[in-house]
């Protein structure tokens, strides 16, 4: 019972064969960057060359229903989830909880969900928002979306280095993943 698939899973010849043949695959992404209070969203046009903030979403009751309204309104042909890892790649609690979250967004909104290792993007994201001289009180209120479009910057750069999507895709689950139950909806 495999609840992700990486795409990067292939080696050798193989993976230079379909990195030749797929490249970019057009379409427009939406990124989440998914914390206990808020939830950053990006985006990125069809061709990826631009990943700008979208809006901060409140962790709570609306999540699900403001999700599926920016799915809506965007129409991605995928969701990139930021997937918490240690600096040596381990995942731990943070990284089940996120899984979790990817697989509510799955049922939710019906749409595709990838999972990205985000290390030290919201570090990342705070040092350019510095830099553009945000002061910290301003830098709180945005710094969820800066770290979603440096998640989304990173997922497109691999996918057009490699012509291979970025992340492990987030496999909706069955019946019999749940010992024959059935999941609520969010």
């Amino acid at each position: 019972m495999s609840e992700v698939h990486s795409d990067n899973d292939i080696q050798g010849p193989a993976a230079e064969a379909v990195a030749a043949s797929s490249g970019w695959r057009r379409g427009v992404r939406l990124c989440l960057d998914w914390g206990k209070a808020r939830i950053g969203v990006a985006a990125c046009d069809a061709d990826g060359v631009l990943s700008y903030p979208v809006e901060t979403v409140a962790n709570g009751p609306g999540t699900m229903k403001r999700l599926k309204a920016l799915v809506a309104e965007y129409e991605p042909m995928e969701i990139i989830m930021g997937m918490p890892t240690d600096l040596r790649g381990r995942q731990g609690i943070a990284a089940s909880a996120m899984l979790e979250n990817a697989h509510r967004v799955v049922r939710a909104v019906g749409q595709p969900v990838r999972l990205v290792d985000e290390r030290l993007t919201t570090a990342a994201a705070a040092r350019r928002l510095a830099a553009a001289g945000r002061d910290s009180r301003h830098r709180r209120s945005v710094i969820d979306q800066a770290a979603a479009v440096a998640i989304l910057e990173q997922a497109v750069e691999i996918e057009k280095r490699s012509g291979l999507p970025a992340g492990e895709l987030v496999v909706p689950r069955t019946e019999e993943d749940h010992g024959g139950r059935t999941e609520t909806g969010s």
